[in-house]
């Protein structure tokens, strides 16, 4: 820039800020190092800073940031936690003191106890930061996965605070839910939970009465579970408070769908303060009867009275053993879905960035033209299902110029290892999909190798070209024309 006699110094303040944020927080810093310049030194002493785990050190050492409210940390683990928060060795009181907002995205590579992990990891950093309003830990690999927090059997004093008042976190079971609304966390306003597993047999006394500015309450459960009737809704009808709710459910053997008149009757009518209510929830049932059917009609005329909300359906056979009736509010805001089949409706799911395709009819190229309209942000694919493709390897018609390639932009990772073959060509040969931004894959060895042709043909190389993580279905070492294929995998 100097050439043209531009210096970085002489960009708004403003513009300069945009820069420095799409940088590495790390390379941020030490190219600030020695540059004496008061707008540089303001933008070190910005109150919201990114940083990876493993660099943390270096980048606090760097410089003092007295304005610094807002930290999240990326590749968080528990091996390494000691270091930096029990022995205060890097952390500082003030330091710890002046933080309010703290994200931990977790990253651990093996299963972890919950109830550890809670005493060992989660405990400590309430501890630690002492002033902290708002907590997230979230799975930085996956949605599903993260380590829970798990008080059962746990003192009050285990995870406790009398600032915080937002937390999102995994928790085991729906006994957490209520430890964490018992008045350990007096100030609470805002509780967004994903739960691993609810038990219908479960009775826990719950009373929100010392919680009056519990605000705003968010459930995510990705796994089926039976019951709806108990224990959601008497957890739900003692939160008098609430304005704000979200759930995300998976339901088995009960109603053939959750119906706007339960939602009203069992719950709504319960939250005189509710103004926003975001929902989805699956009704899986098993079919004994073929002519089973459920009419989206049948399903709209119990939302008549929810109409200040606006509803969707899908309604998915699975012949001859499954039924799945879907429910959920418009706009769609959640980030996953599962067990989708051919039966995509109308609808633009732009929150959707993970999403799983079952169903036993094959996926045809016109389908995989609608997936792309309909999740423009997918992320992570996964696909599972037996019957070819016509227009995999083995499936071609004679003009194949009569279809466009389709193109996935923000597509990082696919899972096909349970796909046909013919799912494998498809999405690997360039001629047909388009996978700019893929680096993990998932398939079987012998699909891969019998696709690209022994890892010689060139029409599926490029879409192969950025993938860094390989899964296949058999431990092995790979030979050299792997590597030579996927040259990413050296990185």
């Amino acid at each position: 820039m100097d050439e043209h006699g531009v210096n970085l110094l002489d960009l708004p303040t403003e513009i300069l800020f945009i820069i420095l944020k799409k940088l590495d927080n790390l390379e941020v810093l030490y190219s600030l190092l020695g540059v004496n310049s008061q707008r540089l030194d303001i933008v070190v002493r910005d109150q919201i800073f990114t940083i990876e785990f493993g660099s943390m050190e270096y980048i606090i050492r760097t410089a003092h940031y007295p304005n610094l409210q807002h930290l999240e940390i990326f590749n968080f683990k528990e091996a390494i936690l000691s270091r930096h928060f029990v022995d205060h060795a890097l952390f500082q009181h003030s330091f710890t003191q002046q933080i309010t907002c703290l994200i931990l995205n977790v990253n651990e590579d093996v299963e972890t106890i919950d109830r550890v992990y809670t005493k060992d990891v989660y405990a400590i950093v309430l501890s630690v930061f002492k002033n902290l309003k708002s907590l997230t830990i979230v799975a930085q690999s996956s949605v599903e996965n993260c380590p829970c927090l798990s008080l059962y059997d746990l003192p009050l004093h285990t995870f406790s605070s009398s600032t915080l008042t937002k937390l999102s976190v995994n928790v085991h079971d729906l006994y957490d839910v209520c430890a964490l609304l018992d008045g350990r966390l007096k100030q609470l306003t805002t509780l967004t939970v994903q739960i691993e597993a609810i038990d219908d047999s479960m009775r826990i006394p719950y009373n929100s009465n010392d919680l009056p500015n519990f605000k705003c309450f968010s459930l995510t459960c990705y796994k089926c579970f039976k019951g709806f009737n108990n224990p959601i809704v008497p957890l739900l009808q003692c939160m008098k408070y609430l304005e704000d709710l979200s759930l995300y459910l998976h339901i088995y053997g009960g109603s053939t769908f959750i119906s706007g008149t339960c939602l009203d009757n069992e719950i709504l009518v319960y939250l005189p303060q509710l103004h926003s209510f975001t929902f989805y929830i699956a009704s899986n049932n098993a079919i004994t009867n073929s002519a089973t059917r459920v009419l989206h009609s049948d399903i709209e005329q119990t939302f008549k009275n929810l109409r200040h909300w606006q509803v969707a359906f899908m309604v998915d056979y699975f012949e001859p053993y499954k039924m799945i009736c879907r429910v959920f509010s418009l706009p769609f805001k959640f980030h996953l879905l599962e067990h989708i089949g051919n039966n995509i409706p109308n609808i633009i799911f732009n929150s959707v960035t993970h999403l799983k395709l079952w169903d036993k009819d094959p996926f045809r190229y016109e389908f995989f033209c609608r997936l792309t309209r309909a999740f423009p942000f997918l992320k992570n694919l996964s696909i599972c299902n037996i019957k070819p493709s016509f227009l995999g390897q083995r499936y071609h018609l004679r003009d194949k110029d009569w279809c466009s390639i389709v193109e996935y932009p923000h597509l990082i990772s696919l899972d096909i290892e349970r796909a046909n073959i013919s799912y494998v060509e498809q999405f690997l040969n360039e001629t047909k999909t388009h996978l700019p931004n893929l680096i993990e894959l998932k398939a079987t060895y012998m699909s891969l190798e019998d696709v690209t042709k022994n890892f010689t043909q060139d029409q599926t190389r490029r879409n192969c070209a950025g993938v860094k993580r390989l899964f296949v279905d058999m431990p092995m070492v790979y030979k050299d024309c792997v590597y030579r294929y996927f040259p990413s995998l050296r990185v």
